[in-house]
């Protein structure tokens, strides 16, 4: 298995495959509550609605959620989907075996795997979510990553991440405290943001992986880039 390179600046628990498993668990709950309350899934959500605007109701489609966590994306959007009239199918690739049993757990099938070597054949799967990987990557490995999911979407992919900013960094460090995240998950949450995107640096990289994106500041210091593979 090809383990991808990581970004250069700062570490994080999800960074290590051997971390202490109670304390990945932990963390990905939080995690979850992270993404419901600042803005993380509204984002996801809203990218996969922009590739699928043209696609009626009564499709049945496939979603691979890159790093899946504990599936509590791809859950949201099965959900949504079923709201709209779709039936979407989803899928996690996680290299955590703690997370792979958590999305299993809740229903949703997780292939044990790496960014860096995407275990599914090309065109195996309607669209590619790839939610808060990317800032853990450093920039060649993002490109890399990015052209295998292009390889692998029918329709297309979706980069949903954190948006550079200090003023990020003091919402989070109030909004974490506010909601007793443990200390493991705010400090984390914190390089996470400095490890984020502006706008120009998604769009540079999806170039660089051939992809011409849209891509969108959205709330919650989120931004979000999105293309068609065909």
């Amino acid at each position: 298995m090809n383990s991808p390179a990581l970004a250069p600046f700062g570490t994080e628990l999800l960074d290590d495959p051997a971390a202490d498993p109670a304390v990945v668990a932990r963390s990905l709950a939080n995690i979850a509550r992270a993404n419901w309350w600042f803005g993380g899934t509204a984002a996801a959500l809203w990218g996969i609605d922009q590739l699928l605007r043209d696609v009626g109701s009564g499709h049945a489609l496939t979603l691979l959620d890159v790093g899946t966590g504990a599936a509590d994306l791809p859950a949201a959007a099965v959900r949504r989907a079923a709201r709209r009239g779709r039936h979407l199918s989803a899928i996690g690739l996680e290299r955590s075996p703690v997370a792979a049993a958590l999305a299993a757990a809740r229903g949703f099938p997780a292939v044990i795997g790496c960014a860096g070597q995407l275990p599914v054949r090309p065109g195996a799967v309607d669209i590619v979510l790839i939610s808060q990987v990317a800032h853990h990557l450093a920039a060649d490995a993002a490109v890399e990553l990015f052209r295998a999911a292009t390889a692998l979407a029918r329709i297309g992919v979706v980069v949903a991440d954190l948006r550079r900013s200090e003023l990020a960094v003091a919402a989070f460090r109030l909004g974490s405290a506010l909601l007793g995240f443990d200390a493991v998950t705010r400090a984390d949450g914190i390089t996470s943001v400095r490890r984020g995107y502006h706008v120009r640096d998604l769009a540079d990289l999806a170039a660089r992986a051939g992809q011409q994106a849209r891509v969108c500041r959205r709330p919650g210091f989120r931004v979000v880039a999105y293309w068609r593979s065909r």
